[in-house]
């Protein structure tokens, strides 16, 4: 019956059909949108395992205000031999035609997360290929007197928005003026140290202005639309349902219960709702593919199948609050009402 009724009223669904299916595909590339910039901001934490990252008590919750002791650095890799400490500090390199790049200079302690770096010499992120660097360039920055030789790239390590430079401990404490490091990063989950501040990897990357701000815009983007998807099937099914009343009357003198009938608006929902994510989820995902370099677009599948869970559910709830109408109708003046 749902499957007849959807054939006879092709433009009505079709029309739906289509607003579900932009309102999606909208929803899915904005989260795209959201996902790359999220990685072109700070892939270098987001790659990291999860642990705890520390940095000093009055450090007002900023990396750059963090000034980790000396003597509680020494205390806590003594009791954590996993743990090691760095410090990122904004910057520029110029190339030897006078092309400057920004890039967030690392440095760290031994690890095995990060390449050791020699001094005189950088690592830096991929992304600084497209822009005609290559290995055994000699690159100037002006904060440091000499010279640093690019001797290798690494793929998908950024900060704010920048190309993550690896150097010595030696070149950046010449640079930046300081011994101390920023942040000490342990593997070990929710280990409080005394004179540090303990934070997650999310909590950490909340500290980040530039990272807060940006997801929190496009994920308040993607939920309204959500919520829009809910309200659309809510007001769809129930102008549909005012129009059969006459038609549900008839039913229910027929003997067909409100069960039934509820089956019947979620079999359409449920039609509607799987075809247009399922062409809206495909494009997406295709776009990915073909998106331009220059675009922050990164939409994981496991994404997808969640947005999409959540659309279905969003879509079951606003079809079912519309059909409660239906509970109410009384055969005898439902034929009546249709009938006028």
């Amino acid at each position: 019956m749902a499957w007849k009724e959807m054939k006879k009223n092709k433009a009505k669904f079709l029309i739906i059909g289509a607003i579900v299916f932009l309102i999606s595909l909208l929803t899915f590339i904005i989260s795209g949108l959201a996902n790359g910039l999220s990685q072109d901001n700070v892939s270098l934490i987001k790659n990291m395992p999860e642990g705890t990252f520390y940095m000093s008590e009055d450090s007002d919750d900023s990396h750059t205000q963090s000034h980790i002791d000396p003597q509680k650095l020494n205390e806590t890799m003594k009791e954590d031999e996993n743990a090691f400490a760095f410090s990122l500090q904004m910057g520029a390199l110029k190339t030897e035609s006078d092309n400057q790049q920004s890039v967030a200079f690392l440095t760290s302690t031994e690890t095995s997360l990060f390449t050791r770096v020699d001094s005189g010499e950088v690592i830096l992120d991929s992304s600084l290929k497209d822009q005609g660097i290559k290995v055994g360039d000699q690159l100037s920055s002006p904060q440091f007197q000499g010279t640093f030789e690019v001797v290798d790239f690494i793929h998908n390590q950024r900060f704010n928005h920048s190309s993550v430079a690896f150097i010595n401990q030696k070149d950046f404490n010449h640079m930046f003026r300081t011994e101390e490091f920023q942040i000490i990063y342990s593997p070990q989950i929710n280990e409080e140290i005394s004179g540090l501040k303990a934070f997650t990897k999310n909590e950490f990357l909340s500290t980040i202005p530039s990272y807060q701000a940006e997801q929190m815009t496009l994920n308040m983007i993607v939920w309204f639309l959500i919520v829009i998807s809910g309200m659309l099937f809510s007001i769809f099914f129930y102008m549909m349902n005012v129009q059969k009343i006459g038609m549900y009357g008839i039913l229910k003198a027929l003997g067909m219960r409100t069960g039934d009938l509820f089956k019947m608006i979620w079999s359409q929902m449920g039609l509607l709702t799987c075809t247009s994510l399922i062409a809206s989820a495909l494009i997406s995902q295709t776009f990915q593919v073909f998106a331009p370099d220059t675009m922050p677009y990164h939409l994981p599948i496991a994404t997808t199948v969640q947005l999409s869970v959540v659309f279905f559910v969003v879509g079951f709830l606003g079809s079912t609050i519309s059909g409660f109408q239906i509970k109410k109708i009384e055969p005898l003046k439902a034929i009546q009402q249709g009938e006028a």
